[in-house]
């Protein structure tokens, strides 16, 4: 599972979310957009959100710290991991 994150130096659910992902062993990319108006303007765009930190799972788009914590309660983030679920089957 190929995992990336969009993150600012300055958010602690950025820290949360990376420090989930680690506890779980799951090795992701950060991209940090601190201060790439750019970037933030296309996950706004993508996701119609415009906080961090933005996930994506196998390129779908997820949600933040909220909604990856509540993947990992619910047993799909594992799922997702192992193979056995498809991120498009949960993104919202």
């Amino acid at each position: 599972m190929d995992i990336k994150i969009y993150t600012t130096t300055y958010c602690s659910y950025c820290r949360a979310a990376k420090q989930l992902l680690t506890e779980r062993k799951l090795p992701f990319s950060e991209v940090d957009c601190t201060s790439d108006a750019p970037t933030r303007e296309r996950l706004v765009s993508e996701t119609g959100r415009s906080t961090v930190p933005q996930i994506y799972l196998d390129g779908v788009p997820v949600g933040g710290f909220d909604d990856l914590s509540a993947l990992d309660r619910k047993g799909d983030l594992a799922k997702i991991a192992a193979g056995e679920l498809e991120p498009r089957s949960i993104a919202g």
